[in-house]
């Protein structure tokens, strides 16, 4: 007797676990939806797509990539458009025969941004950013010019207001050598201090309007993209 007692709970045990899977694994459409493991370093879903910085475009520090895209961002002081000169028609032919990639209107972008990095480091004495953007004998006649500033026991502020104007007016090859002058059209304002703080030279509150002619180098031949200040003049 005892026998058939255990096997009819058996039966019934089986029969409720059988029960009760199935009223379990019964979906009504009110159940939860999976909870998902966060990635720790996945932005949450309301960050917005990253952006490209309108910083000018570095490779290896402080050495300014001229653009040969015409994709790159402005300068951070904005400006008018880069334009280009019919004198320098000619000469962009030829450097674009020798590197296929060149693009006036990116290169001028990027100049511009090499416009900013140059002033500023001048004015700051910053020597080692200078030394990667020009050619030895620019460098040293920069370098020579915050020597005398530092000797005077001066310092320069430099505020590059904007730009009125960025033209390419002139482009050539001298061999495998491009060149291209391009004139920057600013407006700045220039102060000059002694070691007591003191303007000896410009004024903190008049903007100048400045023109500068610089031109840039490049070796067509070379893998290096970066192209150097080799000459500068004003108007």
């Amino acid at each position: 007797m005892g026998n058939i007692d255990i096997i009819l709970i058996a039966l019934v045990a089986v029969f409720l676990v059988l029960r009760l899977r199935s009223v379990l694994g019964r979906r009504t459409g009110n159940e939860r939806p999976p909870t998902q493991q966060q990635d720790p370093f996945a932005p949450p879903p309301s960050a917005p797509p990253p952006f490209p910085t309108s910083e000018p475009r570095r490779d290896g520090g402080n050495v300014v990539t001229m653009p040969r895209q015409p994709d790159r961002p402005a300068p951070t002081t904005g400006g008018a458009p880069v334009t280009v000169s019919a004198a320098a028609t000619a000469g962009i032919g030829l450097i674009r025969s020798a590197d296929a990639t060149f693009e006036p209107i990116g290169f001028g972008t990027g100049a511009r941004g090499a416009f900013e990095m140059i002033v500023g480091a001048f004015a700051k004495g910053d020597v080692a950013t200078l030394r990667t953007l020009l050619d030895d004998a620019t460098f040293g006649s920069f370098e020579s010019a915050i020597r005398d500033r530092q000797a005077k026991q001066q310092t320069l502020e430099t505020n590059l207001v904007g730009f009125l104007s960025t033209e390419i007016v002139n482009a050539e090859m001298e061999g495998s050598r491009a060149l291209v002058t391009v004139r920057f059209v600013s407006e700045q304002v220039n102060v000059t201090r002694n070691v007591d703080g003191l303007p000896v030279d410009g004024n903190p509150n008049t903007v100048e309007r400045v023109t500068d002619l610089w031109t840039f180098a490049r070796d067509t031949r070379s893998n290096d993209p970066n192209w150097l200040l080799v000459r500068t003049a004003s108007e």
